[in-house]
């Protein structure tokens, strides 16, 4: 994918109110605007990465980008889950995040267990893949302290981690 990493923030809204709920795994969810402004070579599936709440720390995430095919959504959504337990919800602040890596295409399973299980691993692995060196310096950079622009969308060559913000958002 000639768009990763890629470089996006915007305003947490409510999603489907699954993740906390039903799955035991938080997410945070960007609005249609972010998930509408996606480059076309970012398909549907889940990535790993970093991820900052307002100006916060940076913690690495994974992130479901799709249907859902499990609970079989009509309307195509970008859920984030920061690894790192919050005090409370951040609805409404802003959510940076850097798409690193991708781990697999998104599916649907025959039961919530295996649903569960397969977030898991993919937990597991964004973990170790994001200690790699190339990932790593990632997690510093500038994107992360430089929130004060409002913009959701920012894009970046895999050569350069230039923040120009694009797309007129």
């Amino acid at each position: 994918m000639r768009s990763l990493p890629y470089f996006c923030r915007g305003q947490v809204v409510r999603g489907f109110g699954r993740g906390s709920k039903e799955l035991g795994i938080p997410t945070a969810n960007f609005p249609d605007s972010v998930v509408d402004s996606l480059p076309a070579d970012i398909r549907t599936g889940i990535y790993y990465g970093w991820a900052s709440v307002g100006n916060s720390n940076v913690y690495k995430m994974v992130m479901s980008i799709g249907w859902n095919p499990y609970y079989k959504n009509t309307k195509k959504s970008m859920e984030t889950h920061i690894i790192h337990k919050f005090k409370e919800d951040f609805y409404g602040n802003i959510l940076s995040v850097v798409l690193v890596g991708f781990i697999r295409p998104e599916r649907t399973y025959n039961s919530l267990e295996a649903l569960i299980a397969a977030i898991n691993n993919d937990i597991e692995e964004a973990k170790i893949k994001l200690e790699l060196p190339e990932h790593r310096k990632l997690k510093d950079d500038h994107f992360f302290t430089n929130t004060t622009n409002s913009s959701p969308v920012s894009s970046s060559s895999s050569a350069s981690t230039s923040q120009t913000i694009i797309n007129g958002h």
